[in-house]
């Protein structure tokens, strides 16, 4: 048995519930680490990179989730880690000290890493099994922006709440933060498993044989490969764009901020633009992943050569969206391809997608300083750019080998 719309769309609201607590730790307690209690940048980087590299235990949870024959534990458990993890991190953000603060923020984004792999693995594996297939790429596209609605939603409403700001004021609301995503969660899982009725039972009951099995899979192999290629490609622009527009076109604080919106307005058409048309059968999920790399490279390329800012800028967007939709879609589908095994085929896309997004983000801007040692100023951004491009063009080959492969659009039949 499957979900219909309705069902989808609650569902969904797990993932506005981790996309919620995901954004405190980059936005919020960047912030207060490097401008309020005055450590260096570098401190928040590497606790973020933390954070991604215990995700690399994504395959565990997902195998976990199949053996067990249920996921909603391990969406709720997830979250509940997460909201241990920041209230930790508030903690010793307002009361402690040197040291010992860094031994608690540290334990903290471990946590933190650990509930989101645990809790966005078994969510995804969740609704890849519960979606039938023609409803994928639109059960992609909301999951994402449900994802980003949840940061938006946090990061306004924590703002607000927290002025003015003092550490009572940081412990009085962090806790509510994590205890309002609970109560998401509580409310967009409740009774879906019992509705969906008995997971079937996983072909390899041991989590080495099931990674084994899927990685012996050339098809899930090549997939893994483009969403290390194409989300490593994606997260280096996110930390770069900003500092691009600062520093080559003079731009101010408030209108970089508003660049970035611009460019993710575009993504968000993107990603209605390639769930729509998959709906009604225009295109497909790999073709739109493959084109939307396509696009993404030459709005870097166009960026680096100096070309209008804003105009490259919402192409870059545009081709953010809709590779993610197609990757998102595509994964789901090639998850669930093989009964029984799709938490521990998406945790091991989880855990290529972490890896390659806490590299991207140590490796952005330390080849960023790197050039503009060596480089003109411009010129250096246009090497990054130009690596970015490079690697998502690499991405769009991947796709397009996996689409002569082995395409997993379904084929209709004559008559149907």
């Amino acid at each position: 048995m499957t979900l219909g719309w309705g069902g989808i769309a609650r569902l969904c609201l797990c993932n506005m519930a981790i996309g919620g607590l995901a954004a405190l730790p980059v936005n919020l307690f960047n912030r207060l680490m490097t401008v309020d209690l005055g450590w260096p940048a570098i401190l928040p980087g590497l606790l973020v990179a933390l954070h991604y590299g215990v995700q690399l235990t994504r395959p565990m949870w997902g195998h976990r989730s199949d053996a067990k024959g249920g996921r909603t534990p391990f969406i709720i458990g997830g979250i509940v880690c997460v909201g241990i993890g920041l209230v930790m991190t508030a903690y010793g953000i307002g009361y402690l000290d040197g040291l010992v603060a860094l031994a608690v923020w540290i334990v903290a984004y471990a946590l933190i890493g650990l509930g989101i792999g645990a809790a966005g693995t078994s969510f995804l594996a969740l609704l890849a099994t519960a979606s039938p297939d023609d409803r994928k790429p639109a059960a992609a596209t909301f999951a994402w922006l449900m994802l980003i609605c949840g940061a938006i939603v946090t990061s306004i409403g924590t703002g607000f709440a927290l002025e003015p700001y003092s550490e009572e004021r940081l412990m009085a609301v962090v806790p509510v933060v994590a205890l309002l995503a609970t109560l998401l969660a509580f409310v967009a899982t409740w009774g879906v498993e019992a509705k969906l009725g008995p997971a079937p039972a996983p072909e390899y009951p041991r989590l080495g044989p099931a990674i084994a099995a899927t990685w012996a899979d050339p098809a899930a192999r090549s997939f893994t490969g483009f969403v290390f290629l194409s989300i490593f490609a994606f997260y280096l622009s996110e930390l770069v764009l900003e500092p691009f527009a600062g520093h080559v076109h003079g731009l101010s604080p408030e209108d970089s901020t508003k660049l970035s919106g611009g460019k993710d307005g575009a993504a968000l058409l993107g990603m209605l633009l390639a769930g729509g048309l998959s709906q009604f059968r225009i295109g497909s999920l790999r073709i739109w992943a493959m084109v939307g790399c396509m696009i993404s490279a030459a709005g870097l390329v166009g960026l680096g050569a100096g070309l209008h800012l804003l105009a490259f800028t919402m192409v870059l967007g545009l081709g953010n969206g809709l590779f993610v939709v197609g990757a998102i879609g595509s994964m789901m589908r090639l998850a669930s391809e093989r009964r029984g095994a799709a938490g521990t085929r998406m945790g091991v896309f989880g855990a290529a997608q972490a890896v390659a997004a806490g590299l991207a983000g140590l490796l952005a801007t330390g080849i960023l300083d790197i050039a503009r040692l060596a480089l003109p100023t411009q010129t250096a951004y246009a090497t990054v750019f130009g690596l970015e491009a490079i690697l998502f063009l690499a991405a769009a080959l991947v796709a397009g080998r996996l689409l002569h492969a082995r395409p997993l659009e379904p084929q209709l039949q004559p008559g149907e």
